[in-house]
């Protein structure tokens, strides 16, 4: 049998499939370990306990979170346009790891709380809108973009109430200001 031209261009194709399909991300990579942490994986044995990103402030990972303690959660530095919930293209690539992370098998099954949070600046009321409006655009960007079941989201708001850094009123905080991902389980 003779390959011709089109056959070829098809071979080519479907072997280059699964090395740009197996593209490393690792910062998808991160925020799996966060998530996964301390919960027993199904077919892949004990809990993970694999090292996470510590609180870093130029880091879009924190595994620093306001979470309950036996709850695996991630931060993520997602930002905003100043006093809205238009993501900038910086925390679209950001989303574009967290979506990948949410379709790995570790995670593929499980159901997340998307929670929006706020530093101290501006009036509390306001705030909290805010971080409401916010948790609803990331869940939206991974439902409409990645194809994330929107069933498996829950967009929740906190505002101001949970810092991750303590601070005062009216003080910017450049790490209040995140969306975190808590784990819910299947």
């Amino acid at each position: 049998m003779r390959a011709t031209p089109a056959l070829l261009s098809l071979l080519v194709l479907l072997a280059a499939a699964p090395a740009q399909a197996q593209a490393p991300d690792p910062l998808a990579d991160s925020i799996v370990r966060n998530l996964t942490r301390g919960l027993r994986i199904p077919n892949q044995g004990d809990a993970v306990t694999a090292p996470v990103t510590p609180l870093d402030p130029r880091s879009p990972v924190q595994s620093a979170t306001t979470a309950p303690p036996d709850s695996a959660a991630v931060s993520l530095m997602i930002t905003f346009a100043t006093g809205s919930a238009q993501l900038t293209p910086q925390a679209e690539s950001v989303l574009a790891s967290l979506a990948r992370a949410l379709a790995a098998p570790a995670l593929a099954q499980s159901r997340f709380r998307i929670e929006g949070h706020t530093d101290t600046v501006g009036d509390a009321g306001m705030n909290q809108a805010l971080s409401e409006r916010r948790a609803a655009a990331v869940r939206d960007l991974l439902v409409q973009r990645y194809g994330i079941t929107a069933t498996r989201l829950t967009p929740v708001g906190f505002g101001e109430s949970t810092l991750l850094v303590p601070t005062g009123d009216g003080r910017a905080e450049p790490r209040n200001r995140r969306v975190q991902v808590v784990n819910l389980g299947d």
